[in-house]
């Protein structure tokens, strides 16, 4: 019985090595702008900040 392994399809491998390789430069071009200053809040630790701010409001509102 045969199992058909990454290396048994043609050009596995290398689509792989691709993968990594583009995961490693967006990696290095993140640290370069985070170097630089020229970075940012991710979305959702924003969107957790704004959760939690209306929800302590509306506690206050409602417990006091």
């Amino acid at each position: 019985m045969t199992t058909s392994g990454p290396s048994d399809r043609p050009g596995g491998g290398t689509e792989r090595q691709n993968w990594v390789e583009r995961r490693r430069e967006k990696i290095r071009a993140e640290i370069d702008r985070n170097r630089r200053g020229d970075y940012t809040v991710p979305t959702w630790v924003l969107a957790l900040a704004l959760i939690l701010i209306v929800g302590g409001w509306l506690a206050l509102i409602f417990l006091a």
